[in-house]
């Protein structure tokens, strides 16, 4: 395992191998330069299957090492290296860590400063702790589902940006972080219970603290950031491609206006009753030319209009390519290392395979 350089440099973590948030958070540490084991299954165990799932990506940065955690060899390991720990995280159903000897009872009786992170999308209690859910089932609940769409159709299937990655992943990465720090001041370990039906009504806050102010409806397609406002939604152009407008504030609407040549209209941008007619001419004027042409006109402006861009365009577009937003690697476009840190920057580094027993001699107990 490569020496790291990153902001958690000397920071060590035990990741046993899962999918959904797990590996995103564990990928993002590692950037960071966390030293990260993450513990697969052996290929005889039915180690493999779930390679396709982003593993090209999602596993950079970090070594991996395979244990058959209902051997009793290999569980007393996996102990030896959680004993040497800063962390570990896991995404099992509540309970399944502890069948197998391997809960936080046992790993902080080894370890009494380890944080444990634990990763489910319903949590480690409530009625719906131990049943199957996914990303949509967990935006079900919490009011973040029922916000998206046009409210005539049922609401759209989203990605799993918002559930996974955000009320998952940033929000176990967020505990994680935090306990590793108080462990260090205290020397007291702790669980994070990081739960997806937690997190997302956290990234909810603004609209459930506008709703009872009258601020905000609780119907889909009626506010200002949910499709319902014409000048915060997308449009259809002329060669079926699309462009996203964003101009909340007066100036930046004027502007898109300028470039539309809608300047003389007299829309009142904020009365809702204005709205519909402003949609419709909006739509009807995007419709007249293309996604690029329309991102010609407004290029270099604050009209807040930008062109939807595929997977395949995004790396290329000149404000990425200038950022080094994405990198090739291993013949892989892929995110680079964000957010950026002018100090300790983050760095991909290779996966590798390593022993568990080199791993154990290689972190060493702690003083």
């Amino acid at each position: 395992m490569a020496a790291a350089t990153g902001p958690l440099a000397g920071i060590r973590i035990v990741e046993i191998d899962a999918i959904g948030p797990v590996p995103l958070a564990a990928m993002l540490l590692a950037d960071m330069g966390a030293e990260i084991v993450r513990v697969a299954r052996p290929p005889s165990a039915g180690a493999g299957a779930w390679d396709d799932v982003g593993g090209d990506i999602l596993h950079r940065s970090r070594a991996v090492t395979y244990l058959n955690l209902k051997d009793d060899t290999d569980r007393e390991r996996l102990l030896a290296l959680i004993e040497r720990a800063d962390a570990l995280i896991e995404g099992y159903r509540p309970g399944v860590m502890e069948r197998l000897g391997l809960g936080p009872d046992a790993c902080l009786a080894r370890n009494p400063a380890l944080v444990f992170g634990r990763m489910t999308g319903w949590g480690q209690t409530g009625p719906l702790a131990l049943t199957a859910g996914h990303d949509i089932n967990y935006l079900s609940i919490t009011g973040a589902l029922h916000a998206m769409g046009d409210g005539a159709t049922p609401p759209p299937v989203p990605l799993n940006l918002v559930g996974d990655y955000g009320g998952g992943a940033m929000f176990l990465i967020a505990g994680l972080l935090a306990a590793i720090l108080s462990a260090r001041a205290t020397g007291k370990g702790q669980v994070v219970d990081a739960c997806i039906s937690d997190g997302v009504p956290s990234l909810m806050s603004l609209f459930y603290a506008w709703e009872p102010k009258g601020l905000w409806a609780d119907a889909p397609a009626s506010n200002l950031l949910d499709g319902g406002a014409p000048f915060y939604r997308c449009y259809r152009c002329a060669d079926g491609r699309d462009v996203a407008v964003g101009c909340l504030e007066p100036q930046f609407f004027a502007r898109m206006l300028k470039g539309l040549g809608l300047e003389d209209r007299g829309y009142r941008q904020n009365d809702r009753a204005d709205w519909p007619r402003m949609q419709a001419d909006f739509s009807a004027t995007f419709a007249t030319r293309s996604r690029d042409e329309w991102a010609d006109v407004f290029a270099g402006t604050d009209a807040c209009v930008t062109p939807v861009l595929s997977m395949a365009e995004a790396p290329a577009h000149p404000h990425n390519a200038a950022r080094g937003t994405f990198v090739a690697r291993g013949g892989i476009n892929q995110p680079a290392p964000a957010p950026r840190l002018s100090g300790t920057p983050a760095a991909i580094a290779d996966a590798e395979t390593v022993d568990i027993e080199a791993a154990i001699e290689r972190w060493g107990l702690r003083a």
